[in-house]
């Protein structure tokens, strides 16, 4: 089996940036390419290099990563023309990290088998923070031999990587999680909302309730920026409406019932309505301030 050395790197946002940045600092020759040259700033910094296509950032690399927004931005770089699967050679490995439909993962990894690509749809939890310190956790869909394969990939970008099943098992597992992500901030923002209502240290409220039953990641990562109102994105509202719709849809067509996922939905919903989409997730408090009658 051929040693991964090469990387094509297609997306270079508030996640993908740091990525690659940490491919690049273990030693992979790291090529990237993404909507806006600066994106990339980073990244070369670090030592890799930018492409002025996507065709360009996976040509000869011994694999791809994409990381980007949504289904349809994954469709049109695996897809396309002048795409990963058109322009990667045989053999190499194609893992897309982006949260995308479990549907389009399944498609992708038929059509990129079909030119002998090996495709994972690996996508990824911890936000920003964990892309930084790569201590994600990644859910890794496909074949078990591919996914040993990139395993000296992912042990670079997470800490906890588990092969969930065959392709979109990945992308199945993320639509759980961010479920339930959605339903921890939910909940953290109410009692948050409840707590600054009584006469009581909020802060001090919050550090025994870490300490409890009621500890998560969510409460331990989010309760301070909530607290002081910094909702500078490190994962957007607006995307996590996007993961929340791939659930709803994945649910119904299974025949499962979600009733905390859809009232989840119009919550993100109402904070895009209200302006607040590019927020980082945590701002759902704004939505429970507003619904309580108070200003944000």
């Amino acid at each position: 089996m051929t040693e991964v050395k090469t990387v094509g790197f297609i997306g270079l946002g508030i996640m993908g940036s740091p990525m690659a940045v940490n491919l690049a600092r273990a030693g992979f020759s790291v090529t990237g390419h993404s909507r806006r040259r600066a994106s990339a700033d980073a990244l070369v910094t670090a030592g890799g290099r930018w492409a002025d296509s996507a065709a360009e950032a996976v040509a000869g690399a011994d694999a791809v990563i994409t990381m980007l927004p949504d289904s349809p931005d994954v469709e049109l770089v695996a897809l396309g023309a002048a795409g990963v699967i058109a322009s990667a050679r045989p053999g190499a490995l194609y893992l897309d990290l982006s949260s995308i439909r479990p549907d389009v993962a399944r498609r992708v990894a038929a059509a990129g088998a079909e030119h002998g690509l090996r495709c994972l749809d690996a996508p990824v939890s911890g936000g920003e923070r964990g892309a930084i310190d790569g201590t994600l956790s990644i859910m890794v869909g496909g074949e078990a031999a591919d996914v040993a394969a990139a395993r000296p990939l992912l042990d670079v970008l997470g800490a906890t990587i588990m092969h969930v099943g065959p392709a979109g098992a990945g992308q199945t597992v993320k639509a759980a999680n961010q479920l339930i992500v959605a339903g921890n901030i939910a909940l953290v923002a109410e009692a948050l909302v409840f707590l600054r209502s009584q006469p009581v240290d909020v802060e001090a409220a919050l550090s025994v309730l870490a300490g409890g039953l009621a500890g998560s990641t969510v409460l331990a990562r989010k309760s301070g920026p909530m607290l002081a109102g910094d909702f500078a994105p490190g994962f957007r509202i607006e995307l996590h409406d996007k993961d929340l719709a791939i659930f709803a849809a994945a649910a119904r067509e299974a025949g499962v019932v979600s009733l905390l996922g859809s009232l989840l939905a119009q919550l993100t919903r109402s904070a895009i309505q209200a302006g607040d989409g590019g927020l980082d997730h945590s701002a759902l408090l704004r939505v429970i301030q507003r619904l309580s009658g108070q200003q944000p």
